[in-house]
């Protein structure tokens, strides 16, 4: 078992060599096109991609393993890592390509000086993250077998808690939220704020 475990392992390492490799000579023939949106999704996929082949070499080595010394608890404590890991791979991916999405809006605004207001791009992407990943974890909690509608109710009395408990910092949370919609300034704005005797230029 300890050889086929090795050789599992082996063919892992080879596949996830060539998979590099092609990953780089195509990401160079991305790369002479003028279309920024395949190259951005072959980078957002090409590590998750790397993850998941040592994931899968790895969980198969250790169901060897398992098998070979007669320890069935290890077969599904394995398919749970790789269940979960499949998942926060998958997450990953969209986040990746996520970030990558925003860069080239904006890159291909500035490029066509067209009027658009970057601040809405990012807090648009910064959504759609958050959404990912609150998806992502309900998906991970239902394939280990934890009730969604559970931990759902639970969050929403520790939410009302959590609101009685730190009022001041769920004001400035959604205080800070409302500047997307109200837009009282932009980025690259000066502002100043006598109130609170302070003063300066909007970074972000």
């Amino acid at each position: 078992w300890i050889t086929e475990a090795f050789l599992i392992v082996f063919i892992a390492l080879i596949i996830d060599f060539f998979q590099k490799r092609l990953v780089k000579k195509l990401h160079i023939q991305l790369e002479r096109t003028e279309n920024p949106w395949d190259e951005a999704f072959l980078m957002s996929l090409a590590k998750p991609v790397s993850v998941f082949i040592w994931l899968w070499g790895i969980t198969i080595a250790a169901n060897v393993i398992a098998d070979a010394n007669n320890v069935s608890v290890y077969d599904t404590l394995v398919a749970q890592v790789r269940t979960v890991g499949v998942i926060s791979i998958v997450i990953w991916f969209f986040l990746r390509l996520i970030v990558r999405i925003e860069r080239n809006i904006i890159k291909i605004g500035r490029a066509r000086e067209q009027s658009y207001d970057v601040t809405t791009v990012q807090a648009s992407t910064k959504l759609i993250r958050v959404s990912t990943i609150i998806t992502g974890a309900l998906i991970m909690l239902q394939e280990l077998g934890i009730s969604v509608t559970g931990v759902l109710a639970f969050g929403g009395i520790g939410g009302m808690a959590i609101g009685f408990a730190a009022k001041d910092l769920l004001s400035n949370f959604f205080g800070g939220l409302m500047l997307y919609p109200d837009r009282p300034f932009a980025v690259g704005d000066w502002i100043r704020s006598p109130d609170k005797n302070i003063e300066g230029t909007v970074e972000n």
